[in-house]
């Protein structure tokens, strides 16, 4: 069996494209075939992974015009799929509003498309619009990345709430785990921090913390994950022993 897990944030700069690339890219390493989704329609996962896709070869198309995911799926250099974003993405909200139809279409074409043994990792903007609540409509688990400010904070506490209300609609509690990013441990604000929210989300709070380094701040630039870019970097190491704590704690599942 596969998970699909979508990362998602009411802030931007918080790290989730980045935990998209790197967790696909780690289980890359393993052996594992990850899908990768990107519901943003600026694009930064794609332009990392598959520069320069058209409207028509990218996630608009299967909303727009109803073309299948498997037809616009494209191969990442590490292994796996990438289904790309395309600025046209801005206009979903206004052309099919927020209907169940529209907000369940991402998970009708993730299950037409492919098998539930493959490992789908979803990457989203900061709004909470259409195509965020199609990540979370579609998945069983959502990555919540908390970069260590407070305005990361309050945007995962409102986050919370936002989750808890969908669960009505969804008839399902959200699993949810709390990631913290950008985590620079000679700061006293980053210790304050991992401390609310410890306290505040006790162990759905991962143990696993990425620290603020220059690799991985420099690597989406390049074009690379963390592991192409510099294997033997605390990043590397953060982000690999991310994707074993997802692993051995059951959060996720990859055949």
């Amino acid at each position: 069996m596969g998970t699909r897990l979508t990362v998602f944030n009411q802030k931007g700069g918080v790290g989730k494209t980045t935990t998209v690339l790197n967790l696909g890219a780690a289980l890359a390493r393993r052996g594992g075939v990850p899908l990768l989704v990107d519901l943003d329609a600026q694009s930064h996962l794609s332009s990392i992974l598959n520069p320069g896709a058209s409207s028509g070869e990218s996630l608009f198309a299967y909303f727009n015009a109803g073309r299948p995911l498997k037809e616009v799926a494209r191969p990442v250099r590490f292994g796996g799929e990438l289904i790309p974003a395309h600025m046209e993405l801005v206009k979903v909200d206004s052309l099919f509003g927020r209907g169940p139809d529209i907000l369940n279409k991402l998970k009708r074409g993730l299950d037409a498309g492919w098998d539930g043994r493959r490992l789908v990792l979803i990457d989203c903007c900061p709004m909470l619009g259409v195509l965020s609540l199609s990540g979370i409509f579609a998945s069983e688990r959502v990555l919540i990345p908390v970069s260590t400010d407070y305005l990361a904070l309050r945007a995962a506490l409102a986050l919370e709430n936002t989750l808890r209300a969908l669960e009505h609609v969804l008839k399902r509690r959200v699993e949810r785990r709390y990631l913290l990013t950008r985590f620079d441990s000679r700061r006293r604000m980053s210790h304050d921090i991992a401390g609310q929210l410890a306290s505040r989300f006790g162990a759905e709070l991962c143990q696993t913390r990425i620290a603020e380094t220059v690799s991985i701040a420099e690597s989406p630039a390049l074009g690379r994950d963390i592991f192409s870019h510099a294997p033997d970097s605390r990043g590397a190491q953060d982000y690999a022993g991310l994707l074993e704590e997802l692993l051995s704690s059951g959060f996720l599942e990859a055949s």
